[in-house]
């Protein structure tokens, strides 16, 4: 197991927005969460990035270090910087890159806290072997690139704090269906190399058609978990989001 989360609530003030949220993701997985706008898909991400702090449960990732007992750590409660470091990057919903700077400048920033320049050279070639466009547009300010430029660039800002779980929230929301499809395929490409990852996406017939394995969260609760293609044909998962 690399991630497991245990009984998490999380609240906006008066507002309960997780209650009582278990999973888990296993290292090489694809995991998609699909559910509802408001089913607390995005908290959840944020909470496990650090951006959001539980009132109750746990958070535990496995770590590299060999100090650590079975290797699962506690997780919440520590700061969004420290996260990256053990290996969690995540993909934020509606890309947030730094329109204003170039493309090579928001692929740099990626690898803040990576000191090794010749390390950040080399993160840099395999994220554009992987988007050649990001290479051909390097200089180009990173506001001028296409919407689905963008979700490369961000994936790419992300994959430069070389993560051993990614998390992507919405990568398909706003792009055109020629790009939907490109950006599963390098999710696949991705998963495929050695990255774990955990998906947040609207489009529910994509994603657990790339994933291992699904959970459905409604009004801030796991509702249903299985196997991705044995949700694919649950009538329930059909009707709610597949659109029959």
């Amino acid at each position: 197991m690399l991630l497991s989360i245990s009984d998490l609530e999380v609240a906006y003030g008066p507002i309960s927005a997780l209650q009582g949220v278990s999973l888990h993701v296993s290292e090489g997985e694809i995991v998609a969460l699909i559910g509802a706008n408001g089913a607390g898909k995005t908290t959840l991400l944020r909470t496990i990035s650090g951006l959001l702090q539980p009132r109750r449960g746990a958070i535990s990732f496995r770590t590299a270090r060999e100090d650590t007992g079975d290797g699962m750590v506690p997780i919440h409660g520590l700061p969004p910087h420290e996260i990256v470091r053990l290996g969690i990057s995540q993909v934020p919903e509606g890309r947030q890159i730094f329109a204003n700077l170039t493309v090579r400048e928001n692929l740099v920033l990626g690898a803040y806290q990576e000191r090794s320049a010749a390390e950040v050279r080399r993160l840099m070639r395999e994220v554009c072997q992987l988007f050649p466009v990001l290479a051909e547009r390097s200089a180009q300010r990173a506001g001028t690139l296409s919407g689905g430029e963008q979700q490369m660039l961000a994936i790419g800002r992300a994959l430069m704090a070389r993560p051993r779980l990614l998390l992507l929230d919405e990568p398909s929301l706003g792009l055109a269906p020629l790009f939907v499809r490109q950006i599963f395929r390098i999710i696949q490409k991705l998963n495929a190399a050695g990255t774990t990852i955990l998906l947040v996406e609207q489009n529910a017939h994509m994603a657990l058609t790339i994933a291992h394995r699904g959970y459905v969260l409604q009004t801030g609760r796991v509702i249903m978990s299985d196997r991705a293609a044995a949700l694919l044909e649950h009538p329930d998962v059909k009707k709610a989001y597949l659109g029959g």
